[in-house]
């Protein structure tokens, strides 16, 4: 008796498992796209539904755009972010989606202002062309979003601010957004570091706000877009209570509030860190997911 019951415990247990084994997606950690812009090769991860092999079907896809000093591993070294997907998926929060990681560098998603890295341009006129071909994406504004954070989340403002017809949704964690003062505040030594390659080097005060800034700061491109240009895009901003870039974010919500454009913003417990991000991933890549979504 003893051992029948064992065996029917250890049935079950098995059978538990079958259910709710989770399926998971496949992840190609480095691909290589040969840029004739950039003149050199650039690195990407790319995400795949677990169905993605055993189907036919088209997917809908996300650009997931990395941070200041990390690369195109960052989202999922530090970010799980194919656990999350898998995990989103399964429970049906999001529908199967492609997540396609670029290695962007230092490089602010922009073409730099001396013109020799044009990163942007490399993205929409190579890359996105490329990853669109390649692998079984539904090439279309519908099916189409952006993320990222800090200067991922940057780059993700700024390209759909500046291409919503390309883009359904767009979701910006912890994004780099500062009003002109803040910028020309940014101590030299962080300038140096972080901005000079591709806004310029030794720029001091007013001399930061060159052409470059002015083509890319979000806030800026908010004020000289109509509330309908704006409407384009669906805008999911989230940033932490502690993090420093709470208040330009909180200048970007305050600019789309004042030309009604509708969009949603969070304010979270947290800081500008892999905890923040984690922990905010799921919820902005199911708004994005709802723009795929028939109503």
């Amino acid at each position: 008796m003893i051992i029948f019951k064992r065996l029917i415990f250890f049935c079950l247990m098995l059978s538990a498992g079958t259910v709710f084994a989770q399926p998971k997606g496949k992840v190609i950690e480095e691909q290589n796209i040969k840029s004739d812009i950039l003149g050199h090769n650039v690195k990407y991860a790319i995400y795949l539904p677990a169905d993605y092999e055993t189907s036919n079907r088209s997917y809908p896809v996300v650009y997931l755009l990395h941070g200041f000093g990390d690369d195109h591993t960052g989202w999922l070294e530090f970010g799980e972010i194919n656990r999350y997907a898998d995990k989103a998926i399964a429970e049906g929060k999001i529908p199967p989606m492609i997540i396609v990681m670029p290695d962007a560098q230092i490089s602010w998603y922009i073409n730099s202002f001396d013109g020799k890295q044009k990163y942007e341009d490399f993205f929409f006129k190579e890359f996105m062309p490329d990853i669109e071909h390649e692998f079984r994406i539904k090439a279309s504004k519908k099916y189409r979003g952006v993320a990222g954070l800090s200067m991922g989340g940057f780059g993700t403002l700024v390209y759909s601010l500046k291409h919503p017809e390309l883009f359904s949704a767009a979701a910006a964690l912890s994004a780099a957004v500062r009003s002109d003062e803040d910028f020309m505040a940014i101590p030299d030594a962080r300038w140096a570091e972080t901005y000079s390659q591709a806004m310029g080097p030794n720029l001091k005060g007013r001399e930061r706000l060159n052409s470059t800034w002015q083509s890319n700061s979000v806030l800026g491109l908010v004020q000289n877009k109509t509330t309908d240009e704006l409407k384009q895009v669906r805008y999911w901003i989230d940033c932490g209570d502690d993090d420093p870039l709470s208040k330009g974010n909180s200048l970007l919500h305050i600019a789309l509030t004042e030309k009604k454009v509708p969009h949603e913003f969070r304010i979270r417990d947290g800081a500008h860190n892999w905890t923040y991000w984690r922990t905010g991933i799921t919820d902005a890549l199911e708004f994005i997911g709802d723009s795929f979504r028939q109503k």
